[in-house]
């Protein structure tokens, strides 16, 4: 059961987490902000999809390295 101070303290971190939204929408600096946001997820990304070729490779070695080495 909620009470009346669980309430108000959700309502409260709700009305702060907007106003930080806007700020970083409309602030000083949001474009800024929204362009490292870009950057760090396509390096995310990019960090990922390289890390999924180095593994697929490292697999792809080894087996055909094991093949020639039965021959």
């Amino acid at each position: 059961m909620s009470t009346i101070k669980d309430k108000t303290l959700k309502e409260l971190e709700n009305k702060v987490h907007d106003l930080e939204n806007f700020i970083a929408r409309k602030g000083i600096g949001s474009s800024y902000l929204s362009r490292a946001e870009k950057i760090q997820r396509n390096l995310n990304i990019g960090l990922f999809v390289g890390g999924v070729a180095l593994v697929g490779g490292v697999i792809a070695y080894a087996l055909l390295k094991s093949d020639e080495d039965e021959d």
